[in-house]
């Protein structure tokens, strides 16, 4: 007690000194809403679509323009709706897909409604969805079909100027689902596949036609059925429950003789593999030795895999053939910025190419590339008021836990600092299975370097990215093996002299949220505060409230990853808060369906009856994460107050947040 005692009045001592070190955060700049997110460019090169958040990211609108950045067409939803995805059919017209989401952390949650829109901004249309009405009493005969379904896109069909295929779940939990063609002027739809296994999704050929059905019921047994070309007869060619493993088709080849698929493996990461569909025959085409495939590259204007995109250390690429035409482009961009790059669309000739780059220290650019000319220029900056040249390094890192697992993860380093004996904020992602960390601009992370903090990302056991054995390692090691996992990189940081062993803090969303409470609880001596947003805190209470058991499947996933039984409550935090000395900040949204607002509440009441110091701050009208920007600049402000009380750090400039706030100190 007294060496703690001597160690809490040397940080106070310091804190003043190093709160003036460091000016004031501009939070307002962390909680603004992105200019544009996707943008792409149509066959013709005559068009280039967007999608840009309204009201500071509380719906999102499809914006077109020409080339000489007029705008041509708009679409939009309303408040609290989003064009999540948008794809051009033909030169004129766009396909787009809405979401909804209740919070900022949530993953966008398609609706399954589909919309169409010209690029001249004529011919909007509902083409299908749950809000679809009928053409009116008084005929028999509906253009559309009416249905309480939701629909995804399957298959755009580049050689098709009118139709596209469309997966349709009909509206109940674990269906069967099916295969339309939809025609994207009038919404006529013809089925032209069911699935015969739950919960499918479809995979077509280079000729637009269903292949593959992939999909699992409530056991979550993943099943992959395939058929050949002009049949309906599907065959099952992989189970997970015969080999452990998943696998996932992403295409053909350009004769519909290969088909490529993902497949897990039953150790290291996932492979890309070769099946010859005649013999069944497989090969290895791809397979990083640390790091899953991030994402598929096809060749342009199709459906055919050309590569993979890691997201490793950093970003890179890799081409089934590094001479194909689509290897030579990366490889000379790649050349020519800096920075890692993307191509999210290109013109049906090939030359023109619409480019997205974006590094540690820059949230994204997008560049037109002239291929003839070699020539590239800026087109639009997803956040122009930051300026790389100020923001904080990201580097990797990787070290072996306890147990000799290896872990990978990232610091975020704050500039002019140094790299040794820094206050230090631990950060584990939500989620926590399949999601992983990445190099690139964090908004968290670049926010507390600003204010004069280390902030350590790592990649716990369960996180996505490092193959099906690593994910399944987190199976039911919430507050165990996976938190070991946060406390052995923290320890590292201090065995490198890059932390400060006085100064760390551990804070979290969602199910990092709950990592940092457990965290408190299981190293009451590692950390000296924690912070809670939007968390999960009592596990029993996850079997009876949250989206997550609302279908069979959900609660095989409650039971099989996270655990029944007296083990949820041994690693509650809410029923281990008396091992907390730490103060504790908790923030959430009484809209939250993910991590319901209760646990936040349950956990209040727990450390108050502990006698443990606690601040919330709670918003009845938010989701999982703060939608309004008022709000999520109060939260960073009360974020870094909180923190600096603790580490000595920078606090927020003043701003004025004074809306629809309910707080308690």
């Amino acid at each position: 007690m007294r060496c703690r005692l001597v160690l809490g009045l040397a940080a106070l001592l310091v804190m003043p000194a190093l709160v003036l070190a460091r000016p004031a955060v501009d939070v307002a700049a962390y909680a603004r809403a992105d200019s544009f997110e996707q943008v792409k460019i149509s066959p013709d090169g005559r068009h280039i679509a967007a999608t840009v958040p309204l009201d500071n990211g509380e719906s999102t609108a499809l914006v077109v323009m020409d080339r000489d950045n007029r705008i041509t067409g708009r679409f939009s939803l309303g408040r609290h709706r989003h064009v999540a995805q948008f794809h051009w059919v033909n030169n004129e017209r766009l396909l787009i897909a809405g979401s909804e989401k209740l919070g900022r952390q949530d993953r966008p949650q398609l609706t399954g409604e589909l919309y169409a829109m010209s690029a001249d901004g004529s011919g909007s249309r509902f083409l299908v969805g749950q809000r679809m009405l009928g053409e009116g009493a008084g005929t028999r005969i509906q253009p559309r079909k009416v249905e309480q379904v939701a629909a995804f896109l399957v298959d755009d069909l580049p050689g098709d100027e009118r139709n596209v295929i469309i997966s349709v779940w009909p509206f109940h939990g674990d269906p069967y689902t099916r295969a339309d063609r939809l025609d994207v002027y009038t919404g006529r739809r013809v089925t032209v596949a069911r699935a015969p296994v739950r919960n499918a999704e479809f995979v077509t050929d280079n000729n637009g036609e269903v292949r593959f059905a992939v999909g699992a019921g409530p056991d979550l047994n993943s099943q992959l059925y395939y058929r050949d070309a002009g049949s309906s007869d599907w065959r099952l060619v992989h189970e997970q429950s015969g080999t452990g493993v998943v696998r996932h088709p992403v295409g053909f080849s350009a004769d519909n003789a290969t088909a490529y698929l993902r497949t897990e493996m039953a150790s290291g990461p996932d492979a890309i593999i070769a099946m010859d569909v005649a013999t069944g025959e497989t090969r290895e085409v791809l397979r990083d030795p640390a790091f899953d495939p991030h994402a598929i590259l096809y060749r342009s204007g199709s459906r055919e895999p050309a590569g993979v995109l890691y997201q490793g250390e950093r970003p890179r690429t890799a081409f089934f053939d590094e001479t194909s035409g689509e290897g030579r482009l990366y490889r000379s961009l790649e050349a020519a910025f800096p920075d890692p790059v993307v191509i999210t669309s290109r013109t049906t000739d090939g030359r023109i190419a619409l480019v997205h780059t974006w590094s540690d220290r820059n949230p994204g650019d997008y560049y037109l590339f002239e291929d003839e000319a070699k020539r590239a220029s800026l087109l639009l900056s997803t956040r122009v008021w930051f300026d790389p040249q100020r923001m904080a390094e990201r580097r990797s890192f990787s070290l072996q836990a306890r147990d000799g697992t290896p872990l990978h993860g990232f610091l975020t380093l704050p500039n002019g600092a140094g790299t040794s004996g820094l206050p230090m904020v631990v950060m584990p992602h939500g989620g926590p299975f399949g999601i992983q960390d990445t190099w690139g601009f964090d908004d968290d992370a670049q926010m507390l370097a600003e204010a004069g903090y280390a902030v350590l990302q790592v990649n716990f056991r369960g996180s996505g990215g490092y193959g099906r054995a690593f994910e399944d390692a987190g199976a039911r090691q919430w507050g165990r093996a996976m938190q070991d996992d946060v406390t052995d990189a923290t320890r590292w940081a201090i065995g490198e002299g890059i932390a400060d062993p006085g100064r760390i803090c551990i804070a979290g969303g969602s199910y990092g949220g709950y990592a940092a409470l457990m965290g408190a609880v299981r190293e009451p001596d590692l950390y000296r505060c924690a912070v809670g947003y939007i968390g999960i805190y009592d596990l029993p209470t996850m079997h009876t409230r949250g989206d997550v058991r609302s279908i069979g499947s959900g609660e095989t996933f409650l039971r099989e990853w996270v655990g029944e039984g007296q083990m949820l409550a041994d690693a509650s935090p809410t029923r281990l808060a008396e091992q907390i000395k730490v103060p504790v900040f908790l923030a959430a949204g009484g809209q939250d369906e993910r991590a319901p607002i209760a646990h936040s509440h349950m956990m209040e009441r727990a450390l108050r009856t502990a006698g443990v110091p606690v601040e919330t701050l709670y918003y009845p009208t938010e989701g999982h994460g703060f939608y309004r920007e008022a709000h999520r600049r109060e939260y960073y402000t009360r974020l870094l107050a909180f923190l600096a009380r603790s580490l000595g750090g920078a606090l927020a400039a003043a701003t004025d947040t004074t809306d629809d706030i309910a707080a308690t100190p």
